[in-house]
């Protein structure tokens, strides 16, 4: 009796989308972009309570545009989400690393800003608070 071994290449083709993903994608873009529009207002109102000068080159920043601009970020992010879930072979593993990298890539200008130092880390960290919210909660939806 002889032994036979047969292998098998693996296959590279993409994925094929669940369906209602996107509409799942959608879903949880719209309620972690309210929900991370929150949390960037309630902890620049906290930065502002502890007496951090929220301000860039002599303007003050209204903490609704904190939520406005979080709100915007996270609706793009979504659309990425749901283009990556339809086209991307590996959605969530893309996902994850386009937006860490693109978060960091925020940072730029609240570094560069003509603003107090306090207010540059503020502002830094405002962009991590809604990258925690956004991003695990849409790499959630997509599949790897």
């Amino acid at each position: 009796m002889t032994a036979t071994t047969t292998f098998t290449a693996p296959t590279t083709r993409r994925q094929t989308p669940q369906p209602g993903t996107a509409a799942r994608v959608w879903r949880t873009g719209v309620a972690t972009g309210i929900s991370a529009s929150l949390a960037t207002a309630a902890f620049a109102a906290i930065a502002r309570s502890i007496d951090v000068p929220l301000k860039v080159s002599g303007s003050s920043i209204p903490l609704l545009g904190f939520a406005e601009v979080t709100f915007v970020a996270a609706i793009i992010g979504t659309v990425l989400a749901a283009r990556l879930s339809r086209r991307a072979h590996r959605p969530r593993q893309t996902f994850v690393t386009t937006t860490i990298v693109l978060t960091f890539a925020s940072f730029i200008p609240d570094v560069l800003a003509n603003a107090h130092t306090a207010t540059k880390v503020a502002l830094v960290l405002s962009h991590v608070v809604a990258a925690a919210v956004v991003i695990p909660a849409l790499a959630s939806r997509l599949g790897d």
